[in-house]
C-alpha cells in the first residue's frame, strides 16, 4: 500500500497480516479529492481514529496537514504505525514543524481523555473507520463527543467511513451531513458546522 500523491507520493506504508481493512485507492482518491475541494487540509491538526495502517492520516499529512495523531487499540497495527512514522520523519520531505504520533488506545477512551481536557486538543480534520461491527449509535455517540467537548475545531471537518449496508450515522447537534457518497461496499460521510 503507498501514499498516492504529495510529498510523500509513492512512500510504502507497513501493513499487518491481518486486522485491519484498509481504505481501497479508488475510496482513497475520491476522500482526498472532496478534502481539496473544500481547502481543509493545508495546515491542518488531523485525528485518525481507527487509524488501521495509517493510510488515511499520512495521505493527509502528504497532501498538506501539518500534524497527525493516529488511534488505534490492535498491537500490531499500532507497532507498525509507529515504524512507518519513524520511516516517514527520516523521508527529505519531512519538515521539522510536522507531526505525527500513534496512541495505542481505544478511539472512545481517546475522545473521553480528550474531553476531561487531559491533553485538550482540537483538531481541523478528523478520520473515523472504525471496524464495520462498530455500531452506528456508537459512532453517532463518538461525533458527538467529539463536537460536544470541542475536540473538532468549528470550521473543522469529520469524515466517517462505513459499510455501506449500516444503518445511516446522525449528524451531531449543530452539525450536517454536507455530502455522502458510496463505493461499492463502502458509504463516506462528511460533517460539518451547520451555517448560521
Amino acid at each position: 500500500m503507498r501514499i498516492i500523491a504529495g510529498r510523500f507520493k509513492g512512500f510504502e506504508i507497513t501493513t499487518p497480516k491481518s486486522g485491519t481493512r484498509p481504505t481501497t485507492d479508488r475510496t482513497k482518491e475520491a476522500i482526498f479529492s472532496h478534502l481539496t475541494a473544500i481547502d481543509i487540509l493545508p495546515d491542518a491538526r488531523v485525528l485518525d481514529l481507527f487509524a488501521g495502517t495509517g493510510a488515511l492520516g499520512i495521505e493527509a499529512l502528504s497532501r498538506g496537514a501539518k500534524s497527525l495523531v493516529a488511534v488505534e487499540a490492535a498491537g500490531p497495527a499500532a507497532s507498525m504505525l509507529g515504524k512507518s512514522f519513524a520511516r516517514l520523519k527520516k523521508s527529505k520531505a519531512w519538515e521539522p514543524d510536522m507531526g505525527a504520533r500513534v496512541v495505542r488506545t481505544k478511539a472512545e477512551k481517546y475522545v473521553g481523555m480528550q474531553g476531561e481536557g487531559v491533553r485538550g486538543e482540537s483538531f481541523d480534520l478528523i478520520f473515523i473507520d472504525p471496524p464495520y461491527a462498530f455500531e452506528t449509535d456508537d459512532c453517532n455517540m463518538l461525533m458527538q463527543t467529539l463536537v460536544s467537548d470541542d475536540i473538532v475545531d468549528p470550521r473543522g471537518v469529520i469524515m466517517l467511513e462505513r459499510s455501506a449496508r449500516s444503518d445511516e450515522p446522525t449528524a451531531p447537534e449543530g452539525w450536517e451531513i454536507t455530502q455522502s457518497r458510496k463505493y461499492g461496499e463502502t458509504a463516506v460521510f462528511y460533517f460539518e458546522r451547520c451555517l448560521e
